[in-house]
């Protein structure tokens, strides 16, 4: 696929870590959330997707993982189609997806959650866990402690840690810094950029649309299951019609939820 430089007229090509094109996807048969909505990202992007709720934000996310049934259009990693495919064979093949609930096995300690995250290849256990360590050493000094002690951020963490053992090519997270406090969301930003500064393409659905325009290369606004607007980070978080018609109604959204926190 060919894209425009920024700041410049030369064009670059380059092939899609991740593609989504003209998805259509539902829980229901017959009821589709998603009416043909695109998304490409590109190597070593962090991509942010926002929207009102019920935009079909996260519905995107779990029909590129496979956990919604995709009825038309297509998901590829690189050159493979990967639409429907069972969310085990796309962990294997590079994938890797951090829900927003439910994302660590709160029973095992945190060194056991990311051994779980390995157990395709586990002859590689060793250097992995040193990776992750190096990454989020707040895990390594509570490595035997159980994972259902650990804070909200502290289990986000865990989380991407164990997304990141298989050394994924794509991250998807699914609203990384809901329920977080303001620090900790700010911590959870910092965490994923770094995480994206490693090489991991990062594509990123996020309830704090302003913060998410900062730090991403591009963003996608998507409204009733469609791309309503894409364009750089910086472009979207200072496009009139984007700030009238999203912003200040997820601004809104975020200061409330900040509030009950």
């Amino acid at each position: 696929m060919t894209q425009q430089q920024s700041g410049g007229t030369a064009t670059e090509t380059r092939k899609a870590v991740v593609e989504a094109k003209d998805v259509v996807a539902g829980y229901i048969p017959g009821v589709n959330i998603l009416n043909g909505c695109s998304l490409v990202a590109y190597p070593g992007e962090m991509i942010g997707i926002i929207g009102p709720n019920g935009a079909g934000k996260s519905t995107l996310l779990k029909a590129m993982f496979g956990l919604v049934k995709v009825h038309s259009g297509s998901v590829t990693l690189g050159d493979r189609d990967i639409t429907n495919l069972r969310t085990n064979q796309l962990v294997e093949m590079g994938v890797g997806f951090v829900p927003q609930t439910n994302n660590v096995f709160p029973s095992l300690s945190i060194e056991e959650n990311l051994r779980m995250g390995l157990f395709l290849r586990p002859k590689k256990t060793r250097e992995r866990l040193d990776a992750m360590w190096d990454l989020f050493p707040v895990l390594h000094d509570r490595r035997n402690q159980s994972a259902g002690a650990l804070s909200g951020g502290e289990r986000q963490s865990l989380a991407m840690a164990r997304a990141l053992m298989m050394e994924p090519s794509v991250l998807l997270l699914d609203e990384p810094s809901a329920g977080l406090s303001p620090v900790r969301q700010d911590e959870t930003f910092l965490r994923t950029r770094r995480i994206n500064k490693t090489g991991v393409c990062v594509v990123m659905v996020e309830q704090n649309a302003r913060r998410c325009l900062q730090i991403c290369d591009r963003g996608y606004v998507l409204d009733q299951g469609k791309d309503a607007h894409t364009g750089t980070g910086r472009d979207l978080a200072n496009d009139p019609k984007v700030i009238a018609l999203y912003l200040g109604t997820l601004a809104e959204d975020v200061d409330s939820e900040r509030e009950q926190h």
